[in-house]
């Protein structure tokens, strides 16, 4: 099977400047007899030196496209403001020019697997095709979740940049062309997409993990401290659970929690929550960025992922899980994900029962180490690259 990829960004090992280890892992567990060329605007810049190494990776060759013109200048001279007046998002106009057309119909593909919700005008353009269409997360959902969050209506400007892109992107969704295939790789995404537009044919395939660390480690949390890892960027999709979980600790003197756990955080903007859990007895320890990112994770026994908001699959999560993290999180955090609550990770909605779980920790390090490695195995049986690889491009045959 001969394949051609178009994407926004440049696939890489891990998500660099945007979404962009998604289609680098499927393509890395593709089969032998599946060619793949790839067409990139590469929005998220990556670097030649990247680029040729993913190309020596997944034996693949990368043709980079130009955008319009017209969206360059909005993007170099920020002209934002232009957006509100567009009836879809800004990257939902773009469109390949004849002379890619002609050179890519010249590869002879048996198919075509777009990457990006937003281009949509570009899966018309090649009618004649099959044709598949990954987003990954459904946008408008995004958005709708957003705008149900009571912290959103404090920050003005958070406010009206959900509440102005929120029907773009049902719009555009509603516009689409329903004869291509859509893959999503969130439950809820994919339901949420045929609520929008009944005849889409939208379809939910498990996201693949990530790099795993050989040999992989044998699962025994540290003693006397249990290493706990908070990973990921201080920002808007973990602010209201995480503040919430820094208040949580805080007061839990009680379950002498400083004297079972040693917390990292791995990622920017925790400044303030390390120097208020170091005022409170905890042993603290801030990385902003770490060089490589999946040996850093595996030095540790737990993460905890206070996620408040979001859509599809995280990958954090799944880094963790499947390099012998025991992962306690909300349910956004562990949403689409092979693991069983109470079998496989934690779940946890409110600070008492996030509390509850680190004091019984402790106290039973060998039924949580179990889980842990229950949870590996899972997400190495069902997130399995090869296997999320053949789904996908099953639906092509």
């Amino acid at each position: 099977m001969r394949i051609i990829l178009i994407t926004q960004n440049s696939p890489y090992k891990e998500n660099y400047r945007s979404a962009s280890a998604l289609p680098y892992h499927i393509l890395y567990g593709r089969s032998k007899d599946i060619k793949v060329y790839i067409y990139s605007f590469n929005l998220n810049n990556l670097p030649q030196e990247k680029i040729q190494d993913v190309e020596e990776k997944l034996n693949i060759k990368i043709h980079l496209l130009s955008p319009p013109k017209w969206i360059g200048w909005v993007i170099k001279w920020h002209l934002s403001f232009i957006r509100i007046f567009l009836k879809y998002p800004i990257y939902s106009y773009f469109r390949m020019k004849s002379k890619d057309i002609e050179d890519l119909k010249n590869l002879k593909p048996d198919a075509i697997w777009i990457y990006g919700e937003e281009l949509m005008r570009i899966t018309k353009q090649f009618p004649e095709y099959k044709r598949i269409h990954t987003f990954p997360d459904c946008e408008s959902m995004y958005y709708y979740r957003m705008l149900g969050r009571r912290f959103v209506f404090s920050h003005k400007s958070s406010f009206w940049r959900n509440a102005i892109m929120y029907p773009k992107y049902l719009q555009m969704e509603r516009d689409m062309d329903t004869d291509v295939l859509c893959h999503v790789v969130g439950e809820a995404d994919a339901q949420f997409l045929r609520n929008i537009n009944p005849i889409l044919k939208a379809h939910f395939i498990r996201h693949p993990h990530y790099e795993i660390a050989e040999p992989q480690k044998i699962i025994h949390f540290a003693n006397p401290k249990i290493k706990l890892l908070i990973a990921g960027r201080y920002d808007l999709y973990m602010k209201e659970k995480a503040d919430e979980m820094v208040e949580a600790l805080t007061k839990a003197q009680q379950f002498t929690l400083c004297e079972n756990y040693h917390i990292t955080f791995l990622g920017k903007g925790w400044e303030g929550h390390t120097k208020t859990l170091k005022e409170a007895g905890y042993e603290v320890e801030h990385i902003a960025f770490a060089p490589d990112y999946v040996e850093e994770v595996r030095k540790h026994d737990i993460q905890l992922t206070p996620i408040a908001i979001g859509t599809g699959t995280k990958g954090k999560v799944l880094d963790a899980i499947v390099n012998g993290l025991l992962v306690i999180g909300t349910n956004y955090a562990l949403e689409n994900i092979a693991v069983e609550d109470g079998v496989s990770c934690l779940e946890y909605e409110t600070q008492e029962e996030l509390l509850a779980f680190l004091s019984d920790i402790p106290r039973n390090r060998e039924h949580y180490e179990q889980m842990a490695e229950r949870g590996r195995q899972e997400v190495l049986r069902l997130h399995n690259r090869e296997k999320v690889a053949a789904e996908l491009f099953g639906l092509l045959k």
